[in-house]
């Protein structure tokens, strides 16, 4: 049976102000590329839901037209019947029978001014869709245009710093490999609790490097033997000493 090599707290802390220097290379990338890869991902989506707007407003111009198409031809057959109508009253025989067409006549005459104030009140709505598509396609071309400059931006500092990243992500992977569970989910849960990433961090003139405050001689001394992890009590980062910070570089 295997055994599971069991590391010292001083191995323990060298993984850890590895794992904490490659992983602050990679935050030094993000800080360059800023705000920019957030933009564009909005300004993507900002985008897509103007599309849709322009495609639902066109959808509903066509569905206007379709509505004043079937008037105007509700108006023809209103005529064709108009036309019939007054065709059979020249050969009525009796006066009700002359009041029957007239009436229809009267009605077809009806559809038709309806039909008329319908097409009207529609093509008075797609004037107003047409205004709101001709502003959706401006504001499109606008945000495309910013899109594209901040892509551009975005490209030329990953053009710069790809291949730099890449090797520090992979050095990254391998060293979270080299840390404990159990520790590897306190500095993952230390590190999302500041803005600047800093999880481990050394004791610097008698100080705390995260929050600055001021660390016991007594504790400086526990520290410097490295016979345990030791945390800032202010601000709960892990402190090492200067001496072994400096001692490891990542490149």
């Amino acid at each position: 049976m295997s055994s599971v090599k069991e590391f010292s707290v001083e191995e323990k802390l060298i993984s850890l102000v590895t794992l904490q220097k490659v992983e602050s290379k990679l935050d030094e990338y993000k800080i360059l590329k800023g705000e920019l890869p957030m933009e564009v991902s909005d300004l993507e989506d900002e985008i897509t839901g103007l599309h849709s707007r322009q495609t639902r407003v066109e959808e509903e111009i066509n569905g206007i037209q379709e509505f004043i198409n079937q008037k105007k031809e509700a108006i023809k057959e209103a005529d064709a019947l108009i036309k019939k109508y007054d065709k059979q009253s020249q050969n009525v025989k009796n006066s009700r029978e002359f009041e029957a067409i007239n009436k229809e006549i009267e009605m077809q005459q009806l559809e038709v001014k309806l039909a008329e104030k319908h097409i009207k009140d529609a093509n008075e709505e797609i004037a107003e869709k047409v205004l709101l598509l001709e502003k959706a396609k401006k504001n499109i071309g606008s945000k495309e245009s910013v899109l594209k400059n901040k892509k551009d931006e975005l490209d030329k500092i990953i053009a710069t710093t790809e291949k730099e990243e890449k090797h520090f992500t992979k050095l990254s992977g391998e060293a979270r490999e080299k840390v404990e569970p159990r520790l590897l989910h306190s500095y993952d849960r230390i590190r999302s609790n500041y803005r600047n990433g800093l999880a481990v961090v050394p004791v610097l003139r008698d100080a705390c490097g995260g929050c600055f405050n001021a660390i016991p001689p007594q504790r400086q001394s526990e520290i410097r033997q490295r016979k345990k992890i030791i945390v800032c009590e202010n601000c709960g980062r892990i402190l090492v000493d200067n001496e072994l910070n400096d001692a490891i570089e990542v490149k």
